[in-house]
């Protein structure tokens, strides 16, 4: 269902991740895409007969006091252009029908295909913005960066401006099998092209080398690390005294963005007990989803990633803030990520399930290792820009 109204009141919604709107609950009067009025729900404003008319015109959702509404969730690692063969999806699968009203796309093109990519996405319901990949060709091979002739500062900063209302950042793979010999050179060359147009830039970590002490030393605060919590050798926990390695720490501790980008490989859920124990939260959550990794597991959607937070102890506050205010920060998507008057009216309805023992959910992470929960999150409704849809997950 979809309506395209993009004016709408939702009534007697129980707010997640606005701290000022916690333990409430309001009202939210959206006109022509944007959030215009929040108030409680036991307030009548509508004292004046301009305001009446627009009350009974509207049309409305009730959430009757049960459902959640937080600001739209963002999913700030994806892969969804759909003509790339390693990694495709098709964006309102993991967008809107998910309860994701924002995706990002994780450097599946460069400035040859970026183009294409742009002009694909023009009329699809979900809000898509993309990471520029720092080799010109995207992923059409899994070692994009092993050839520093794909790798041009000119081009990655000119084709940037071009589209500066889609590219919202950079995205370097910093993996032995990307890169090839080149080791640490591709990420130096990543920070060249920020110096001339700053943007976020999203560095991928994996396979040794370059080594992720090297990586670190790079990166500056701001910077976001994705694959936080890989299980890898070369990821952030030292697997013989299982500590979290320095120069990990190091990195956190001068402002670097660690980001979960599950995917296939890269979540482990003892990697992320670990740091958490020892004061290494992720700054956001995201999935690294395309179609293999969401039809055949581990990654399946957004809502399943997230409730892996849950079961590692997360309070539903921060898994949620991990998906709204956090990104749109990470990313500087303006008007994003709070439930607030003036902002664009993107807004995510789920509800809680607390099943039994008999009914809990099997989640498993990168390596295959399984955990059972009990309490589940279910999007029920996508708000886009004043336009709702009923959540389909596959």
């Amino acid at each position: 269902m979809r309506k395209n109204d993009k004016s709408l009141i939702i009534k007697n919604a129980k707010v997640v991740g606005n701290q000022s709107l916690k333990e409430k609950l309001v009202n939210i009067l959206i006109l022509n895409g944007i959030i215009s009025k929040i108030y409680p729900s036991n307030e009548n404003i509508f004292d004046t007969e301009n305001y009446k008319i627009i009350y009974r015109t509207l049309p409305s959702l009730d959430l009757k006091g049960t459902s959640y509404i937080s600001s739209g969730w963002i999913d700030a690692h994806v892969h969804c252009f759909e003509e790339i063969e390693l990694y495709f999806e098709i964006p309102d699968i993991i967008g809107v029908n998910s309860g994701v009203t924002t995706i990002v796309d994780a450097g599946s093109t460069g400035a040859d295909n970026i183009g294409i990519f742009y002009e694909k996405i023009k009329n699809i319901k979900t809000n898509v913005y993309s990471l520029l990949n720092i080799s010109k060709t995207g992923i059409i091979a899994q070692n994009e960066l092993s050839n520093l002739n794909n790798i041009n500062i000119d081009i990655a900063v000119e084709t940037a401006n071009k589209y500066s209302n889609f590219i919202i950042g950079y995205k370097a793979r910093m993996s032995k099998t990307v890169v090839g010999e080149n080791g640490i050179i591709p990420l130096l060359m990543a920070k060249e092209i920020q110096k001339n147009k700053y943007l976020p830039i999203m560095c991928h970590i994996g396979s040794f080398p370059p080594s992720l002490e090297e990586i670190t030393e790079i990166l500056e605060k701001d910077d976001i690390i994705t694959h936080c919590f890989n299980g890898k050798q070369n990821g952030i926990l030292d697997n013989k005294t299982m500590m979290i390695k320095s120069c990990a720490t190091r990195a956190y501790e001068k402002g670097v963005l660690f980001d979960v980008g599950h995917g296939k490989d890269s979540f482990n859920f003892n990697v992320s007990k670990v740091a958490k124990n020892n004061g290494i939260i992720n700054f956001t959550i995201s999935t690294d989803i395309y179609n293999k990794n969401r039809v055949n597991g581990p990654v399946y959607n957004l809502a399943t990633t997230m409730e892996k937070f849950l079961y590692l102890g997360y309070s539903l506050e921060e898994v949620i803030s991990s998906v709204t205010i956090k990104p749109a920060l990470a990313l500087k998507l303006k008007n994003k990520g709070l439930i607030k008057e003036g902002f664009d009216a993107d807004l995510t309805i789920f509800n809680i399930e607390n099943v039994s023992e008999n009914c809990a959910k099997i989640l498993i992470d990168s390596n295959g290792n399984k955990v059972k929960t009990t309490k589940l999150i279910k999007p029920i409704m996508t708000v886009v820009r004043g336009n709702y849809y009923e959540c389909q997950l596959l």
